[in-house]
Protein backbone atom coordinates (compact mmCIF):
# COMPACT_ATOMS: atom_id res chain seq x y z
CA UNK A 1 0.00 0.00 0.00
CA UNK A 2 1.23 3.48 -0.90
CA UNK A 3 0.96 6.16 1.78
CA UNK A 4 -0.12 9.61 0.57
CA UNK A 5 0.57 12.68 2.70
CA UNK A 6 0.68 16.47 2.41
CA UNK A 7 0.76 19.74 4.32
CA UNK A 8 -2.46 21.38 5.48
CA UNK A 9 -2.51 23.92 2.65
CA UNK A 10 -4.00 21.19 0.43
CA UNK A 11 -7.34 22.39 1.90
CA UNK A 12 -9.08 19.06 1.28
CA UNK A 13 -12.21 18.45 3.32
CA UNK A 14 -11.96 16.04 6.23
CA UNK A 15 -14.25 13.50 4.58
CA UNK A 16 -11.92 13.35 1.54
CA UNK A 17 -8.86 12.99 3.78
CA UNK A 18 -10.57 10.16 5.64
CA UNK A 19 -11.86 8.48 2.48
CA UNK A 20 -8.39 8.25 0.91
CA UNK A 21 -6.35 7.98 4.14
CA UNK A 22 -4.37 11.14 3.40
CA UNK A 23 -2.35 12.46 6.35
CA UNK A 24 -1.42 16.13 6.69
CA UNK A 25 1.29 18.07 8.51
CA UNK A 26 -0.24 21.27 9.89
CA UNK A 27 0.99 24.78 9.22
CA UNK A 28 0.77 27.26 12.06
CA UNK A 29 -1.04 30.59 12.10
CA UNK A 30 -0.21 33.32 14.62
CA UNK A 31 -2.81 35.87 15.73
CA UNK A 32 -2.54 38.34 18.58
CA UNK A 33 0.69 36.71 19.68
CA UNK A 34 -0.76 33.21 19.92
CA UNK A 35 0.06 30.36 17.54
CA UNK A 36 -2.42 27.72 16.37
CA UNK A 37 -1.88 24.53 14.40
CA UNK A 38 -4.02 24.54 11.29
CA UNK A 39 -6.95 22.09 11.58
CA UNK A 40 -5.69 20.93 14.99
CA UNK A 41 -6.06 23.94 17.28
CA UNK A 42 -8.25 26.04 14.98
CA UNK A 43 -10.81 25.46 12.23
CA UNK A 44 -11.18 27.56 9.10
CA UNK A 45 -14.47 29.03 10.33
CA UNK A 46 -12.91 29.98 13.67
CA UNK A 47 -9.99 31.57 11.85
CA UNK A 48 -12.16 33.73 9.58
CA UNK A 49 -14.29 34.78 12.52
CA UNK A 50 -11.21 35.89 14.47
CA UNK A 51 -9.78 37.74 11.44
CA UNK A 52 -12.57 40.31 11.59
CA UNK A 53 -11.31 41.73 14.90
CA UNK A 54 -7.53 41.65 14.39
CA UNK A 55 -5.53 44.85 14.58
CA UNK A 56 -2.56 43.31 12.79
CA UNK A 57 -2.68 40.69 9.99
CA UNK A 58 -2.13 37.03 10.94
CA UNK A 59 1.08 35.30 9.94
CA UNK A 60 1.68 31.68 8.96
CA UNK A 61 4.56 29.27 9.53
CA UNK A 62 5.55 26.14 7.64
CA UNK A 63 5.12 22.68 9.16
CA UNK A 64 8.14 21.49 11.12
CA UNK A 65 10.21 18.62 9.69
CA UNK A 66 9.20 16.59 12.76
CA UNK A 67 5.51 16.83 11.82
CA UNK A 68 6.27 15.25 8.45
CA UNK A 69 8.66 12.77 10.02
CA UNK A 70 6.02 11.55 12.47
CA UNK A 71 3.71 10.70 9.57
CA UNK A 72 6.49 8.89 7.71
CA UNK A 73 7.42 6.85 10.78
CA UNK A 74 3.78 5.95 11.41
CA UNK A 75 3.45 4.76 7.81
CA UNK A 76 6.58 2.62 8.22
CA UNK A 77 5.20 1.12 11.44
CA UNK A 78 2.03 0.15 9.55
CA UNK A 79 4.11 -1.74 7.00
CA UNK A 80 3.96 0.77 4.16
CA UNK A 81 7.07 0.80 1.99
CA UNK A 82 6.24 3.71 -0.34
CA UNK A 83 5.34 7.27 0.70
CA UNK A 84 4.23 10.06 -1.63
CA UNK A 85 4.25 13.56 -0.12
CA UNK A 86 2.74 16.46 -2.11
CA UNK A 87 3.57 19.95 -0.81
CA UNK A 88 2.64 23.53 -1.55
CA UNK A 89 4.86 25.53 -3.88
CA UNK A 90 8.47 25.99 -2.82
CA UNK A 91 8.14 29.48 -4.24
CA UNK A 92 5.64 30.58 -1.59
CA UNK A 93 6.59 28.57 1.50
CA UNK A 94 9.29 26.48 3.13
CA UNK A 95 6.87 23.54 3.49
CA UNK A 96 8.49 21.62 0.62
CA UNK A 97 11.98 22.08 2.04
CA UNK A 98 10.72 21.00 5.45
CA UNK A 99 9.35 17.77 3.96
CA UNK A 100 12.65 17.11 2.17
CA UNK A 101 14.48 17.56 5.48
CA UNK A 102 12.08 15.12 7.10
CA UNK A 103 12.88 12.59 4.39
CA UNK A 104 16.61 13.00 5.11
CA UNK A 105 16.01 12.63 8.86
CA UNK A 106 13.99 9.46 8.20
CA UNK A 107 16.88 7.77 6.42
CA UNK A 108 19.32 8.94 9.11
CA UNK A 109 17.13 7.29 11.74
CA UNK A 110 16.48 4.18 9.64
CA UNK A 111 19.59 3.82 7.42
CA UNK A 112 18.74 0.29 6.31
CA UNK A 113 15.10 0.96 5.57
CA UNK A 114 13.63 -0.15 2.27
CA UNK A 115 10.90 2.51 2.48
CA UNK A 116 10.81 4.74 -0.61
CA UNK A 117 9.85 8.40 -0.14
CA UNK A 118 9.20 10.98 -2.86
CA UNK A 119 8.38 14.64 -2.15
CA UNK A 120 6.52 16.59 -4.86
CA UNK A 121 6.76 20.37 -5.18
CA UNK A 122 3.26 21.09 -6.49
CA UNK A 123 4.44 24.57 -7.67
CA UNK A 124 1.15 25.92 -6.34
CA UNK A 125 -0.98 25.84 -3.19
CA UNK A 126 -4.44 25.20 -1.78
CA UNK A 127 -6.57 22.90 -3.92
CA UNK A 128 -3.93 22.45 -6.62
CA UNK A 129 -2.01 20.15 -4.30
CA UNK A 130 -5.43 18.94 -3.14
CA UNK A 131 -6.37 18.09 -6.73
CA UNK A 132 -3.11 16.16 -7.20
CA UNK A 133 -3.64 14.33 -3.92
CA UNK A 134 -7.16 13.24 -4.85
CA UNK A 135 -6.11 12.17 -8.33
CA UNK A 136 -3.15 10.25 -6.95
CA UNK A 137 -5.43 8.45 -4.48
CA UNK A 138 -7.83 7.55 -7.29
CA UNK A 139 -4.99 6.25 -9.43
CA UNK A 140 -3.69 4.26 -6.46
CA UNK A 141 -7.11 2.62 -6.15
CA UNK A 142 -6.91 1.68 -9.84
CA UNK A 143 -3.62 -0.11 -9.22
CA UNK A 144 -1.08 2.55 -10.20
CA UNK A 145 2.45 1.81 -9.00
CA UNK A 146 4.48 4.18 -6.84
CA UNK A 147 6.63 5.18 -9.82
CA UNK A 148 3.55 5.79 -11.93
CA UNK A 149 2.18 8.15 -9.26
CA UNK A 150 5.51 9.99 -9.16
CA UNK A 151 5.57 10.27 -12.95
CA UNK A 152 1.99 11.56 -13.06
CA UNK A 153 2.61 14.28 -10.47
CA UNK A 154 5.89 15.46 -11.91
CA UNK A 155 4.54 15.44 -15.47
CA UNK A 156 1.17 17.09 -14.85
CA UNK A 157 1.55 19.28 -11.75
CA UNK A 158 1.89 22.45 -13.84
CA UNK A 159 -1.26 21.61 -15.77
CA UNK A 160 -3.60 21.89 -12.80
CA UNK A 161 -5.17 25.27 -13.52
CA UNK A 162 -5.87 27.62 -10.65
CA UNK A 163 -7.97 30.78 -10.59
CA UNK A 164 -8.54 32.84 -7.44
CA UNK A 165 -10.42 36.08 -6.82
CA UNK A 166 -11.09 38.15 -3.70
CA UNK A 167 -13.74 40.54 -2.43
CA UNK A 168 -11.51 42.70 -0.25
CA UNK A 169 -8.27 43.90 -1.83
CA UNK A 170 -6.86 45.01 1.52
CA UNK A 171 -5.77 41.50 2.49
CA UNK A 172 -3.73 41.08 -0.70
CA UNK A 173 -2.31 44.56 -0.23
CA UNK A 174 -1.19 43.91 3.37
CA UNK A 175 0.37 40.57 2.45
CA UNK A 176 2.34 42.11 -0.42
CA UNK A 177 0.45 40.15 -3.10
CA UNK A 178 -0.88 43.35 -4.68
CA UNK A 179 0.59 46.81 -5.23
CA UNK A 180 -1.01 49.82 -3.57
CA UNK A 181 -1.64 51.39 -6.98
CA UNK A 182 -3.47 48.28 -8.22
CA UNK A 183 -5.49 48.13 -5.03
CA UNK A 184 -6.50 51.80 -5.33
CA UNK A 185 -7.56 51.42 -8.95
CA UNK A 186 -9.40 48.20 -8.12
CA UNK A 187 -11.37 49.87 -5.34
CA UNK A 188 -12.25 52.91 -7.43
CA UNK A 189 -13.45 50.86 -10.38
CA UNK A 190 -14.83 48.02 -8.24
CA UNK A 191 -12.54 45.62 -10.05
CA UNK A 192 -11.88 42.13 -8.76
CA UNK A 193 -8.41 40.76 -9.55
CA UNK A 194 -8.22 37.19 -10.81
CA UNK A 195 -5.00 35.46 -9.87
CA UNK A 196 -3.23 32.33 -11.04
CA UNK A 197 0.23 30.84 -10.59
CA UNK A 198 3.21 31.93 -12.69
CA UNK A 199 6.69 30.59 -12.00
CA UNK A 200 5.55 29.04 -8.68
CA UNK A 201 4.19 32.37 -7.37
CA UNK A 202 0.83 34.12 -7.49
CA UNK A 203 0.19 36.68 -10.24
CA UNK A 204 -2.80 38.73 -11.37
CA UNK A 205 -3.85 37.53 -14.84
CA UNK A 206 -7.17 39.36 -15.30
CA UNK A 207 -9.56 41.83 -13.69
CA UNK A 208 -13.36 41.75 -13.75
CA UNK A 209 -16.02 44.14 -12.47
CA UNK A 210 -18.45 42.43 -10.13
CA UNK A 211 -19.12 38.87 -9.04
CA UNK A 212 -21.27 37.93 -12.03
CA UNK A 213 -18.46 38.72 -14.44
CA UNK A 214 -16.03 36.77 -12.28
CA UNK A 215 -18.26 33.69 -12.56
CA UNK A 216 -18.51 34.18 -16.33
CA UNK A 217 -14.73 34.53 -16.59
CA UNK A 218 -14.20 31.28 -14.70
CA UNK A 219 -16.64 29.32 -16.84
CA UNK A 220 -15.34 30.72 -20.12
CA UNK A 221 -11.73 29.99 -19.17
CA UNK A 222 -12.74 26.45 -18.24
CA UNK A 223 -14.34 25.96 -21.65
CA UNK A 224 -11.16 27.12 -23.39
CA UNK A 225 -8.65 25.32 -21.21
CA UNK A 226 -10.20 22.14 -19.83
CA UNK A 227 -8.57 18.82 -20.70
CA UNK A 228 -11.56 16.50 -21.07
CA UNK A 229 -9.38 13.40 -20.80
CA UNK A 230 -7.76 14.36 -17.49
CA UNK A 231 -10.27 16.51 -15.62
CA UNK A 232 -12.20 13.82 -13.78
CA UNK A 233 -13.40 16.40 -11.25
CA UNK A 234 -13.37 20.13 -10.53
CA UNK A 235 -12.70 21.71 -7.14
CA UNK A 236 -14.32 25.04 -6.27
CA UNK A 237 -12.87 26.74 -3.22
CA UNK A 238 -14.28 29.47 -1.00
CA UNK A 239 -13.19 31.24 2.17
CA UNK A 240 -16.39 32.44 3.88
CA UNK A 241 -19.22 32.66 1.34
CA UNK A 242 -20.27 29.15 0.35
CA UNK A 243 -23.19 30.48 -1.70
CA UNK A 244 -20.66 32.19 -4.01
CA UNK A 245 -19.13 28.77 -4.73
CA UNK A 246 -22.56 27.20 -5.15
CA UNK A 247 -23.45 29.86 -7.74
CA UNK A 248 -20.32 28.98 -9.70
CA UNK A 249 -21.19 25.29 -9.57
CA UNK A 250 -24.71 26.04 -10.82
CA UNK A 251 -23.28 28.08 -13.70
CA UNK A 252 -20.95 25.20 -14.56
CA UNK A 253 -23.84 22.78 -14.75
CA UNK A 254 -25.91 25.15 -16.88
CA UNK A 255 -23.28 26.38 -19.33
CA UNK A 256 -20.75 23.56 -19.79
CA UNK A 257 -20.96 19.95 -20.89
CA UNK A 258 -18.84 18.80 -17.94
CA UNK A 259 -20.27 15.64 -16.37
CA UNK A 260 -17.66 14.88 -13.71
CA UNK A 261 -17.86 15.60 -10.00
CA UNK A 262 -17.69 19.19 -8.77
CA UNK A 263 -16.45 19.48 -5.20
CA UNK A 264 -16.98 22.58 -3.08
CA UNK A 265 -14.37 22.92 -0.31
CA UNK A 266 -13.33 25.70 2.04
CA UNK A 267 -9.92 27.32 1.75
CA UNK A 268 -7.96 27.10 4.99
CA UNK A 269 -5.93 29.45 7.15
CA UNK A 270 -2.78 29.64 4.99
CA UNK A 271 -4.62 30.87 1.91
CA UNK A 272 -7.19 32.77 3.96
CA UNK A 273 -4.46 34.87 5.58
CA UNK A 274 -3.78 36.49 2.20
CA UNK A 275 -7.22 36.17 0.58
CA UNK A 276 -9.57 37.09 3.39
CA UNK A 277 -13.38 36.78 3.37
CA UNK A 278 -15.22 36.41 0.06
CA UNK A 279 -12.49 34.52 -1.80
CA UNK A 280 -13.43 32.17 -4.65
CA UNK A 281 -11.18 29.71 -6.50
CA UNK A 282 -11.43 27.02 -9.16
CA UNK A 283 -9.16 24.09 -10.04
CA UNK A 284 -9.09 21.70 -13.01
CA UNK A 285 -6.62 20.12 -15.44
CA UNK A 286 -5.89 22.27 -18.48
CA UNK A 287 -4.70 21.16 -21.89
CA UNK A 288 -1.18 21.56 -23.18
CA UNK A 289 0.96 24.39 -21.90
CA UNK A 290 -1.30 27.43 -22.13
CA UNK A 291 0.21 30.55 -20.61
CA UNK A 292 -1.51 33.44 -18.88
CA UNK A 293 -0.18 36.80 -19.95
CA UNK A 294 -1.37 39.86 -18.09
CA UNK A 295 0.30 42.21 -20.56
CA UNK A 296 -1.49 40.51 -23.44
CA UNK A 297 -4.81 40.62 -21.58
CA UNK A 298 -4.47 44.35 -20.95
CA UNK A 299 -3.24 45.06 -24.48
CA UNK A 300 -6.23 43.23 -25.98
CA UNK A 301 -8.58 45.32 -23.82
CA UNK A 302 -6.84 48.51 -24.90
CA UNK A 303 -7.04 47.54 -28.56
CA UNK A 304 -10.77 46.83 -28.20
CA UNK A 305 -11.33 50.32 -26.77
CA UNK A 306 -9.29 51.90 -29.56
CA UNK A 307 -11.16 49.91 -32.21
CA UNK A 308 -14.48 51.09 -30.81
CA UNK A 309 -13.28 54.69 -31.09
CA UNK A 310 -12.03 54.18 -34.65
CA UNK A 311 -15.28 52.49 -35.67
CA UNK A 312 -17.30 55.37 -34.28
CA UNK A 313 -15.41 57.90 -36.34
CA UNK A 314 -14.97 55.75 -39.45
CA UNK A 315 -11.19 55.48 -39.15
CA UNK A 316 -8.92 52.53 -39.98
CA UNK A 317 -8.49 49.84 -37.28
CA UNK A 318 -5.16 48.96 -35.70
CA UNK A 319 -3.35 45.92 -37.08
CA UNK A 320 -3.48 43.77 -33.91
CA UNK A 321 -1.04 41.08 -34.97
CA UNK A 322 1.57 43.64 -36.01
CA UNK A 323 1.23 45.55 -32.76
CA UNK A 324 1.49 42.41 -30.63
CA UNK A 325 4.60 41.25 -32.44
CA UNK A 326 6.21 44.65 -31.91
CA UNK A 327 5.31 45.04 -28.23
CA UNK A 328 5.33 41.56 -26.75
CA UNK A 329 8.58 39.63 -26.36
Amino acid sequence: MIKIMADSTCDLSQDILDKYDISIAPLTVTMNGKSYRDRVDITADEFYSMMENLETPPTTGMPSPSSYLDIMKEAKDKGMEEILCICMSSGTSGAYQSAVLAKDYFYEEFPGSNVKIHVVDSTCMSHVSGWLLMKSAMLREKGASFQELIDFNEAYKRNVKHFLTVDDLNHLLRSGRLSSASALIGKMLKLKPIMSMKDTKGAIVAKERGRKKVLTHYVEEFKKRNDENLTAFVIIGYTTDKSYAENLKAKFLQETSFTGDIYIMQMGVAVGTHVGPGGLSMFFMETGDRKDNLLLNEWEALIAKKDAFLDKFGLKKINKSHQKERILP
